[in-house]
């Protein structure tokens, strides 16, 4: 650990901006591929997290957006007949999210575009997992008197 301050500011800064970049590569990665199949951005985001039957609040967790931002997004896909609410098995207050067939089908064909070219392909199976590692811990442990991050 820095025990300089000023280095340790720089060392902040240049550590946020390779994350706010890395951010800005990843989303303008995924508005193209959206782009492609005619998806927006957040329709993209919602089918590649929607790993299985899930409810608004789940999905929105994994959107890192506010439930009332991912009904709007659910909305859409379910006028375009991309995702179903049914009934959820045990709480009869809340709906289950699910992928119709051509759903999956368009997520399978989403998933692949956004391997293509990803930003994060000049690394390793390893570097991956341990950035991911290090992201996580990262988002555990906030600065004191800031509450954990969601998701």
């Amino acid at each position: 650990m820095t025990t300089n301050p000023e280095a340790q500011t720089v060392a902040e800064r240049q550590l946020c901006g390779l994350l706010n970049g890395m951010a800005q590569r990843i989303g303008d990665h995924v508005r193209r591929g959206a782009g492609r199949l005619g998806l927006t951005a957040p329709q993209a985001i919602a089918l590649r997290e929607l790993t299985g039957p899930m409810t608004m609040r789940e999905l929105a967790e994994r959107m890192t957006c506010e439930p009332s931002n991912a009904t709007f997004v659910v909305d859409k896909l379910e006028k375009q007949e991309l995702i179903e609410r049914r009934p959820h098995p045990t709480d009869r207050r809340a709906k289950q999210l699910v992928l119709t067939a051509q759903g999956a089908a368009l997520r399978d064909r989403l998933l692949a575009l956004l391997g293509e070219e990803s930003p994060l392909a000049g690394l390793t199976d390893a570097e991956r997992a341990t950035l991911r590692l290090l992201l996580e811990r990262a988002m555990t442990h906030p600065p004191e008197g800031e509450p954990p991050a969601r998701g």
